[in-house]
């Protein structure tokens, strides 16, 4: 039996979390009655529009009114299951929950490590009213295993992000390489919000290190602190690389701009996931990422891609690797697109996780 599910999230960002709500709402919409709750003027509703779409703002101090407001729509449109995304929507969601009449199931999509036991009055409360938690990676349900106590914890359910394999644009492709000069260079790219968790400080570094090769470095992505993009843009001028590395600022031209790469980083210290790392295997472009967290649920070292210690060093180390080795490479581009075909094709863990939710 098909379920009215409530796609819910509260974030005013666009990042891979809600990148991965967007491909959800896309692919439940055509398997049930879906509806969309997103807080207003933000990202998420510059992206989304439609006669479904509940506008909904965040209350941190005061969550019992976006709640109220929540319950009676839960209780206008009939609403079964709520599944959101954003961990600080939880407290919303499960008030929501109680004072509805229709007490819908309530699903979360965990996309971001837990760290800290989850055994208190607070916390046990909240739990005890989740009904399941879809895991993006083992790891994470394996920390939400050992934080949050047996006695009220949900069902858990690991489920893999995916990914399109997409098209090849090339008019847009021959612009670009016009527009940032990358004809004939080697292209090492870094793909994700400008910030220092992300590691851009350290591929600055390891190009430094290899500044005897003829590379261009494509850093993508909007900058979270304007003081941090200054920061590297003066980091490339005291390392002497300033005029190999190019910041193209946001854009929605993801993988046109991955296409233009001969190689990925991802030198997040530990992320969750790492759509992009996927999403640069999509597009046959290898991937040099952390060996933390996600990626070494997707990388098999030396076959799909590498993985590297988060020292400027080492990853100096792997992309010489490649520059080097045009067997290597080709090897490692060929395995990390039969391996997003076979373990990670979006349509195929939709699916899963739509029969997941509808199930619970």
């Amino acid at each position: 039996m098909k379920k009215n599910i409530l796609e819910l999230c509260l974030s005013p960002d666009l990042g891979g979390l809600e990148l991965f709500m967007l491909g959800c709402i896309e692919h439940f919409s055509k398997k049930t009655k879906l509806f969309i709750a997103i807080v207003p003027e933000k990202k998420l509703h510059n992206t989304l529009s439609g006669n479904n779409l509940f506008l909904l703002k965040r209350n941190k101090l005061f969550p019992f009114l976006p709640a109220m407001k929540l319950a009676h729509f839960i209780d206008k449109n009939n609403i079964d299951i709520i599944h959101f995304h954003w961990t600080k929507d939880i407290a919303t969601v499960v008030l929501a929950k109680l004072l509805s009449k229709r007490k819908p199931k309530v699903i979360q999509s965990r996309h971001m490590r837990m760290t800290r036991f989850k055994d208190d009055v607070y916390h046990k409360w909240l739990y005890k009213h989740i009904n399941l938690v879809h895991a993006v990676t083992h790891q994470v349900k394996e920390q939400l295993e050992t934080f949050i106590p047996a006695d009220i914890r949900p069902n858990i359910e690991v489920v893999h992000p995916g990914t399109t394999i997409p098209m090849v644009n090339k008019e847009e492709k021959e612009c670009l390489i016009e527009k940032y000069a990358l004809k004939d260079h080697f292209v090492v790219g870094m793909v994700g919000r400008i910030e220092e968790a992300k590691g851009q400080y350290i591929l600055l570094d390891a190009v430094a290190r290899l500044n005897t090769l003829d590379l261009k470095v494509l850093i993508v992505g909007q900058a979270m602190n304007n003081a941090y993009l200054q920061t590297l843009k003066e980091k490339t001028v005291q390392l002497g690389i300033e005029k190999k590395v190019i910041f193209t600022g946001f854009t929605t031209a993801v993988d046109t701009h991955i296409q233009l790469c001969n190689l990925t980083v991802l030198a997040t210290e530990e992320e969750t996931f790492g759509l992009v790392v996927i999403e640069s295997m999509a597009n046959g472009v290898p991937v040099i990422a952390t060996n933390k967290g996600g990626p070494l649920e997707i990388i098999t070292h030396g076959i799909n891609g590498l993985l590297f210690d988060r020292t400027a060093e080492d990853l100096s180390n792997k992309i010489q690797m490649l520059y080097d080795d045009a067997s290597l490479h080709l090897t490692i581009s060929k395995h990390a697109l039969e391996s997003v075909k076979e373990k990670f094709n979006a349509h195929k863990q939709l699916n899963i996780l739509y029969r997941i939710i509808n199930e619970s």
